[in-house]
């Protein structure tokens, strides 16, 4: 193992390697700051937080323009301003609220270190691990801190995480370890040489990351759709400020109520504070069912998985085990022997565990050797003075096919049990692989309990489509069999992943047409993510293992067990504290509900946005004063987007997420956007050409304009707001019914400048607000036809290039 530069802090000669320190050699270290504890980063500080939410570009624009509104007098039209505080506050507040749920579940989720000291051996938070501590660590143990190697048995060490590289890498007295690295195999003492910020993983970390944010196509999206408007809002901008102080030559103070009126709804402020208050309750949402939330876009990717690959053992079934029985085929001290290879092991695995409780306090056997347990070799070893060597392990990998304590444990495995043979041999343990000679003693049969809500969540899976793939390192029929009583479709014809070869050319055509395959290597079951993946699938990986951990870290969402390994917890991103697989299906609808709803309500701010930027160019280009006082677009703002966006926002939705949210977010919001605009502006036209264009007539014909947009603004939330519900219907009627209140009260006018008395203006508004909603529907079917015959062309041209 190569040592890595600069993980030394330093080696105190005074202090003898692998002699335990003293209470008082811990407080000198932790006085001297020579102590493994770094800030806890789960999110953003409180500081953060706050600077995030009050100092956004939108919050600038809208400053800005309240400053110039400030300067008519007209405070009424500075309404719009709420909505700095209302943006800040609410953003704020739900990330607040996130944070102490994350900071929480993440102090649940750190599992402790175990450290020899003078009084003993203990185990204390990662952060209490000094200099020169002696750390202890076993298989699917993250190593904490760097350190050197004491004392190992059968320590092997994965160092991908760090490197890249999937083969362990043998330790031994002497050799050093990295922080970050984690135990593939075996048990080990090593002392701490480098902790907190000199150690290797924290060095990397700050190298590697300024934090990089996991991709998110919603951010991106977002983040496109904000870049289109800014590119339009200039020139449009640009075109408002000429005709309403030159065009039409009004009074200053005018001529900056029309712009700011005109510039206020073309900024999408919701969209983005929607997003973030739907991504923080997902995560409180997530955090009651214990469930933590490793970085929100993972929220966003399980809403868009189409197939979950999942371990068998620990995740389908129940993490303990239980020796059910053990069938004798030669004599020998059985028990003795099964002690002596599990005391072997730091830190036994769930069948090792059950071995050792079956077999009490039987004496171990003198051992000279022992090979640890790996998921990748599949049985571990010992070899014994004088009784040769003995090995445990699957029967199909220890013993030659044909022979009859194969065939018996394949019968047994076909019933869903867990069957691992016992050999021995005369032979001594060579340096790599299998002793020659090895010849069946016994089987030790383990019984598996079936996870009690894992046919439910299955059965969910199924409902939705999302495709389940049981990949576990068992024997194949065993893992058919627990795959079928789960009720993973077509489960129970297994493949023995024995006879896959990821380098060939039928690997992706067997990954995608089998759901449950047994004996997969840790490389394999990466492999088949990748497979998976590189058709196009988004795929969310399941387990709780050492075994488990490179799919994990390269699956597009990571799901780890709570009573999983550290190391299968720290590449996750989402981490079920609970151990439950029934959390999951809620984890996948939560992802959903925020993807969808976000779609929805992004649909209103953007149509907003359109029919602001394009009655903005119209008005501007027939040189008409701008119809709108900003009070009037601050009503329209609040009562067809801001109120009720917030509500849906939070909604139950269980679609399944897709890509291309740029396009159908625009789909959706275009044809609103132009019928709003034309309606808005041809009855404001037809108003003036009516009523007159005096400044004495200017309230009624702005009236007229202001009730036709809101017609179409209300029409496009009844569209946004199906499928109908009771609350939906009630939410809805509450904001036509303030609408109302305000159009036909003298509160309306007198306060928000609208004047209605008139019938023919209504009629007027009526009968453009009808059309807009007719120009709605006609803009739709003409995009959807342009973007089918565009399709059409694409596919002849495809198979064109075939031919």
């Amino acid at each position: 193992m190569p040592t890595p530069v600069g993980t030394t802090q330093h080696e105190d000669p005074a202090v003898p390697r692998g002699v335990p320190l003293t209470a008082a050699e811990v407080a000198e270290r932790v006085a001297r700051g020579e102590v493994n504890a770094e800030e806890l980063h789960t999110s953003r500080s409180f500081g953060e937080i706050f600077r995030a939410n009050a100092f956004t570009r939108v919050n600038a624009i809208y400053f800005v323009l309240f400053l110039l509104i400030l300067g008519t007098g007209y405070l009424i039209d500075g309404l719009f301003a709420l909505l700095i505080i209302v943006n800040s506050v609410v953003g704020m507040v739900q990330e607040v609220r996130a944070k102490r749920t994350l900071d929480r579940l993440a102090l649940l989720s750190k599992a402790p270190a175990r450290v020899e000291r003078a009084e003993g051996v203990r185990e204390i938070p990662v952060e209490g691990i000094v200099l020169d501590d002696v750390v202890l660590v076993a298989s699917g143990d993250q190593v904490p801190v760097d350190g050197i190697v004491i004392d190992a048995v059968g320590f092997e060490v994965d160092e991908s995480l760090l490197t890249g590289e999937s083969e362990p890498v043998l330790g031994h007295p002497g050799s050093p370890v990295m922080s970050g690295s984690f135990v593939a195999a075996g048990s080990a003492r090593f002392q701490a040489t480098a902790v907190g910020e000199h150690a290797y993983a924290s060095k990397l970390a700050k190298e590697a990351s300024q934090f990089r944010k996991p991709p998110s196509q919603l951010r991106a999206g977002i983040d496109t759709i904000l870049k289109y408007v800014t590119w339009l809002l200039i020139p449009v901008g640009v075109l408002t400020i000429v005709n309403q102080i030159w065009g039409n030559q009004l009074e200053w103070r005018d001529a900056v109520r029309g712009l700011v009126a005109a510039l206020v709804p073309m900024v999408p402020e919701g969209l983005v504070l929607m997003t973030s208050v739907a991504m923080a309750v997902g995560v409180v949402r997530l955090g009651r069912r214990n469930c933590l939330v490793q970085d929100l876009p993972a929220i966003e990717q399980l809403a868009r998985v189409d197939v979950v690959c999942t371990d068998k053992t620990g995740t389908l079934t129940e993490d303990g085990m239980r020796v059910g029985r053990i069938e004798t085929i030669a004599d020998g001290d059985i028990d003795a022997v099964l002690a002596t290879i599990g005391r072997a092991e730091g830190k036994p695995n769930s069948s090792m565990a059950a071995i050792l409780e079956h077999v009490g306090e039987a004496e171990p056997l003198p051992s000279v050797r022992s090979v640890a347990f790996s998921s990748a070799r599949k049985w571990a070893a010992v070899q014994t003075r004088g009784a040769g060597a003995w090995v445990l392990g699957a029967p199909d990998v220890l013993l030659a096919e044909g022979d009859d304590a194969r065939v018996r444990s394949d019968l047994l495995a076909v019933e869903g049990l867990r069957v691992l043979a016992l050999a021995r041999t005369g032979a001594a343990l060579p340096s790599e692989g299998l002793p020659e000679g090895l010849t069946a003693v016994a089987l030790v049969v383990l019984d598996q309990r079936l996870r009690e809500e894992a046919p439910g969540a299955i059965a969910y899976f199924a409902e939705q489509g999302v495709d389940i793939k049981v990949i576990s390192g068992d024997n194949s029929a065993a893992v058919g069999a627990i795959a079928a009583a789960v009720g993973v479709p077509n489960g129970r014809g297994a493949v023995d992943a024995r006879t896959l070869d990821p380098d060939a050319a039928d690997f992706e055509g067997e990954v995608r047409d089998h759901s449950s395959f047994g004996r997969v290597t840790p490389s394999q079951k990466r492999a088949m993510v990748h497979s998976l993946q590189g058709e196009g699938r988004v795929v969310a990986m399941t387990g709780d293992g050492v075994n488990d951990v490179l799919a994990l870290k390269d699956s597009d969402v990571g799901v780890a067990m709570g009573s999983g390994s550290p190391a299968a917890r720290a590449v996750s991103r989402i981490v079920l504290l609970d151990n439950s697989f029934a959390t999951l299906p809620h984890v996948v609808a939560e992802g959903r509900r925020v993807i969808g709803n976000i779609e929805r309500v992004a649909t209103l701010f953007l149509t907003k946005t359109l029919y602001s930027i394009l009655l903005a160019f119209l008005v501007a280009v027939t040189a008409v004063p701008f119809p709108f006082l900003p009070r009037h677009v601050t009503l329209i703002a609040w009562f067809t987007i801001g109120i009720p966006a917030f509500f849906l926002a939070l909604a139950p939705n269980a679609a399944r997420a897709e890509g291309g949210f740029v396009r159908r977010v625009l789909d959706a919001a275009v044809p609103g956007g132009i019928g709003a605009a034309l309606a808005s502006y041809g009855a404001y036209l037809t108003a003036r050409a009516v009523f007159g264009v005096g400044e004495a007539e200017h309230v009624l014909t702005a009236s007229t304009a202001f009730l036709a947009l809101v017609i179409v603004a209300f029409f496009v939330l009844f569209t946004v707001a199906r499928p109908y519900r009771p609350w939906k219907v009630l939410l809805v009627g509450l904001m036509v019914a303030a609408m109302l209140t305000v159009l036909l009260t003298p509160l309306g006018e007198r306060v928000f400048t609208v004047d209605l008395h008139d019938p023919l203006a209504v009629l007027i508004a009526c009968g453009f607000g009808a059309a807009g909603i007719a120009v709605r529907f006609l803009a739709r079917w003409a995009i959807q036809a342009v973007r089918r015959a565009l399709e059409r062309r694409r596919a002849a041209s495809a198979v064109r290039s075939a031919a």
